[in-house]
């Protein structure tokens, strides 16, 4: 699986993805941790945002190995680790360059804990299926993050929109040489997957809320949405580009609130 994103718009939206992640099912996954400490692997993690979230909420001495392709985000996980764990417990990261659709049956063996963040829209049903079977190897807990569920909302409304977000969403499903992305439709699906492999499987909202301190995220997001909307529906292009700064002027001055809801899964072995 290659999906190449960019590490400026990992920075982008790391504060979004903190603020909208689900807190509180990282009580329920800590309560399942050994005291001793943690071994915690990091599926797609890029440049480890997951991480510098994620640490130091959990206690005890935590080792985190970050899997991703793209070697140039892994430096950046590697030279920006998190500092401590919540009691002032060591933290450090391993880079490992790997295909989370391709692990090997040893290579999550040693895991207290499954994380990801963003991943699981970007896969094919076989990938997911992939993932879930290597995640089933060390009956540990699985946290699985921000996944889209295909429901945006822009305030104020523009008539347009509902034809933008038919067409990204439409786009997040389109056919690839790896097969067709599930796109919102992974969050059931991964949910159907792990029930049948007789885990335990809790799903929270976990809605972006992007306002005026938000605005350069948001129009990062828009310009994004709305090249992928036009990719997938070329008749959009004659309204893109009126629609495209009606928008960005309304975010450049604060005046623009965009909701994209995700879901968060954790999942527990039964």
């Amino acid at each position: 699986m290659t999906v190449r994103v960019s590490a400026k718009w990992l920075a982008l939206r790391e504060p979004a993805d903190a603020a909208a992640r689900a807190i509180e099912l990282v009580d329920r996954v800590t309560a399942h941790l050994p005291a001793s400490g943690s071994v915690i692997h990091d599926l797609g993690g890029g440049t480890g945002s997951m991480g510098r979230w994620l640490a130091p909420l959990l206690p005890g001495p935590q080792r985190w190995i970050v899997h991703d392709q793209d070697p140039d985000l892994l430096r950046v996980a590697a030279l920006d680790p998190p500092h401590t764990a919540v009691d002032g417990a060591a933290v450090t990261v391993e880079p490992r360059e790997s295909d989370v659709t391709r692990l090997r049956p040893g290579d999550l063996a040693d895991a207290s804990l499954i994380a990801a963040s963003a991943l699981l829209d970007g896969l094919t049903r076989d990938e997911l299926i992939a993932v879930v079977g290597s995640c089933q190897g060390p009956r540990c807990p699985v946290l699985l993050t921000l996944s889209v569920v295909g429901s945006v909302e822009l305030v104020p409304a523009d008539s347009l929109d509902r034809r933008v977000a038919a067409a990204f969403d439409a786009h997040q499903r389109r056919t690839v040489e790896r097969g067709r992305l599930l796109g919102p439709d992974a969050v059931s699906v991964a949910v159907e997957e792990f029930t049948r492999a007789g885990a335990e499987v809790v799903v929270r909202s976990s809605p972006w809320r992007l306002g005026a301190a938000q605005s350069e995220l948001a129009a990062e997001w828009l310009d994004g949405w709305l090249a992928a909307a036009c990719e997938q529906d070329s008749g959009l292009a004659p309204e893109a580009g009126p629609y495209r700064r009606r928008r960005l002027a309304e975010a450049a001055t604060g005046r623009l609130a965009v909701t994209v809801d995700h879901a968060d899964l954790m999942v527990l072995p039964r």
